[in-house]
């Protein structure tokens, strides 16, 4: 994936728009962090991510997702946009959209999705 790809997947979102986190571009939903771009290593930060579910995917696919000590207390983990999957890239940010988004816009999400 590239960062372009990345921005089109993350933009499809209902309500998610482009702002800065520490100081770099980032995207947000309802005025809080979705994630962004780590132009350092090319990877995207993923949060809502348990430490234990980290621990998996880090072991299964060590080339792909990684974390660093900033990362280490925080429910996240990093992935590599080169080596990660889209369809797998927006299931986490879905996961992560349902919790930041107004409930009337996931559902209104949720009944575009049926049709």
């Amino acid at each position: 994936m590239t960062p372009e790809e990345m921005d089109v997947i993350v933009m499809s979102f209902p309500g998610a728009e482009k702002g800065v986190s520490y100081g770099a571009p980032a995207y947000k939903v309802n005025g809080k962090f979705f994630t962004r771009l780590r132009r350092e290593d090319q990877s995207v930060v993923l949060v809502g991510v348990s430490m234990d579910e980290r621990e998996m995917l880090m072991e299964a696919e060590p080339g792909t997702f990684h974390i660093t000590p900033h990362y280490k207390d925080y429910p996240s983990v990093l992935a590599r946009i080169a080596t990660l999957h889209p369809g797998s890239f927006r299931n986490f940010l879905e996961r992560k959209w349902r919790t930041l988004a107004p409930k009337k816009v996931v559902k209104d999400y949720d009944a575009a999705k049926a049709t």
